[in-house]
C-alpha cells in the first residue's frame, strides 16, 4: 500500500442532524445513503462515488448516525470497540453456525473428512501465515520441508515450521482459558530462533516498534505504550473468557474470535510474531467454541490474495472511531472464501478416495492408509518418499508409517532405498500394480 487511506471527518454528528431530513425528501439520497451502508464503506471509499465534498460530507453523517444508533460495543476498557452486524455478517454467520460446527455435506451426502486433510490444512496455514509475515520462500520448497521433516535452512523456514507447530499447540489446548502465559507461549513457539532470545516469549519494553511499510516508511500504526500491555492483554483475557452465561451481552463467537485477532494487532505487544501469534489466537478461540471445521481451513492463504485489504481493514476501523465491522466484514469474507476452497478441496480428495478404493479392491493384502500411500506415490512416481514423511502427512507414529512402508516394499510394489542416513521409498513402476494404472484410475 503506497498510501495511507483519507481519514473521515471526525465532526459529524451536528451535520447529521441538520441533513437526516434529506432521508425523507430526496430518494436519490436515501438510496445512496442505504446502498452504502449495507456495503459498509469507508469514507475514502466514497471520494470517487461523491465528488462534491460538500454532498460526501452530509452523506457520510447521515450513514454515521445510522450506523450508531446500531452499534453494539465491546467490554474492553480504554479501547472503545464498537460494531455493528450488517446483513452481509448476519448472513455468513447463519451459514457458519450451520457449516461449520456440525457435519458437512456434499451433493447431499454426510462426508467424512481424515486426519491427513487436517494436516494438510495446519501446513498451508503456517505457510501462508509465515509468507504474509516476509518468509521468502516457494510454497513447493516450504510444504516438501514439513512433510520430509528437514532442519530449517534459514529463519524463513523456521517461521514456517515455528507456525506449523503453533497450530498444533492450540489443537491440544482448545479447551484452556485464555491467559497471558498462554499468549506468551503462543509467541515463544512462532518466533523460537528468529528472534533475539531476550525478546521470544515476552511483552516488548519500549515504543520503539511501529507497524510500517519497509520499503517507503509510512507509518500505518502507532501501538499503545508498552506501559500499557499487561493491562490490555489482562482485558483481552477476560473478555475472551467471559461467556454470555456471566450475564454479559451476547457477541457471537466468531466475531469474538475476530474481535481477539484485532486486539492483538492493535495492542501489538511484542517486538515481532505480532500477526502470527493473532491468526494463531483467532484459531485458537473458534476451535474452542466447537467451529471443528476451521481446522481443515487455511484462513492466512486467502489473506495473503488480499493483504492490502487485510491492511486496510485495520486502518479503517482505526481511522473510523475503533468501528471493527470494517475488519469483521473482512474476516468474514475470507472465512467465506476459505470455506469454499475447503469444499473444492474435500470434492478433490472424495475422487481420490475412489481411486484408493479401487487398488484395494485390486490389492486385498493391504489397509486403506496402505493404499492411499500407494496412490500418491503413483500420482508422483518421480518423487521419493520417507518414513518421516508419510508419518507426517498421515498423522501415524513413525513406527507405523515404518511398518506401512517395509509392508509394501516386501509386495513388490515399492522400492526401497539408502539415501544418506535414511531409507527413501520409490513407487516401483515395474510392478503389476502400475500395469493395472487406467483400470485403477
Amino acid at each position: 500500500m503506497k498510501k495511507l487511506p483519507e481519514k473521515p471527518p471526525e465532526e459529524w454528528d451536528e451535520i447529521a442532524i441538520r441533513t437526516m431530513e434529506k432521508i425523507h425528501l430526496d430518494p436519490g439520497f436515501k438510496k445512496a445513503v442505504t446502498e452504502y451502508n449495507t456495503r459498509y464503506l469507508a469514507w475514502d471509499d466514497l471520494t470517487h462515488r461523491i465528488p462534491d465534498p460538500e454532498q460526501r460530507t452530509e452523506t457520510w453523517a447521515v450513514m454515521k448516525m445510522l450506523r450508531a444508533m446500531r452499534y453494539e460495543t465491546v467490554s474492553c476498557p480504554s479501547l472503545n470497540l464498537k460494531y455493528s452486524t450488517t446483513p452481509e455478517i448476519s448472513r455468513s454467520l447463519h451459514i457458519f453456525d450451520r457449516y461449520l460446527s456440525g457435519t458437512i455435506r456434499i451433493h447431499n451426502k454426510t462426508i467424512s473428512l481424515e486426519q491427513s486433510y487436517i494436516i494438510n490444512s495446519l501446513m498451508e496455514e503456517a505457510i501462508a501465515s509465515s509468507v504474509l509475515e516476509g518468509a521468502a520462500t516457494t510454497h513447493k520448497v516450504a510444504k516438501d520441508m514439513l512433510r520430509k521433516g528437514r532442519e530449517p535452512a534459514d529463519t524463513s523456514e523456521q517461521m514456517i515450521i515455528n507456525n506449523y507447530l503453533a497450530m498444533r499447540y492450540i489443537r491440544e489446548k482448545k479447551d484452556i482459558p485464555l491467559t497471558l502465559e498462554f499468549i506468551l507461549a503462543i509467541h515463544r513457539i512462532v518466533t523460537e530462533n528468529t528472534l533475539e532470545t531476550d525478546a521470544v516469549g515476552r511483552f516488548r519494553d519500549n515504543d520503539e516498534i511501529v507497524v510500517a511499510d519497509p520499503i517507503t516508511g509510512v507509518v500505518y500504526h502507532t501501538p499503545p505504550e508498552h506501559t500499557q500491555i499487561p493491562a490490555l492483554i489482562d482485558a483481552l483475557c477476560r473478555f475472551a473468557n467471559t461467556s454470555d452465561d456471566d450475564g454479559s451481552t451476547f457477541i457471537h463467537p466468531i466475531i469474538k474470535g475476530i474481535t481477539l485477532h484485532f486486539l492483538i494487532g492493535y495492542i501489538h505487544p511484542f517486538e515481532d510474531g505480532n500477526g502470527r501469534t493473532a491468526r494463531s489466537i483467532f484459531y485458537w478461540y473458534v476451535l474452542s467454541r466447537g467451529y471443528w471445521l476451521f481446522e481443515y481451513m487455511p484462513i492466512s492463504r486467502i489473506i495473503l490474495r488480499s493483504r492490502k485489504d487485510y491492511a486496510l481493514a485495520y486502518l479503517h476501523t482505526e481511522y473510523d472511531e475503533m468501528d471493527l465491522t470494517y475488519f469483521i466484514q473482512y474476516q468474514i469474507r475470507c472465512i467465506e472464501e476459505a470455506r469454499t476452497d475447503l469444499l473444492t478441496y474435500i470434492e478433490k480428495k472424495q475422487s481420490e478416495q475412489n481411486a484408493t478404493k479401487a487398488i484395494i479392491r485390486t490389492i486385498r493384502t493391504i489397509n486403506q492408509r496402505q493404499a492411499d500411500i500407494l496412490r500418491q506415490m503413483m500420482e508422483h512416481s518421480d518423487e521419493y518418499f520417507t518414513i518421516r514423511e508419510v508419518s507426517e502427512t498421515h498423522g501415524v507414529v513413525y513406527q507405523t508409517a515404518r511398518t506401512d512402508l517395509l509392508g509394501l516394499a516386501e509386495k513388490g510394489y515399492i522400492r526401497k532405498e539408502k539415501r544418506g542416513r535414511e531409507f527413501i521409498f520409490i513407487f516401483n513402476e515395474g510392478s503389476d500394480l502400475w500395469k493395472e494404472e487406467e483400470k485403477i484410475r
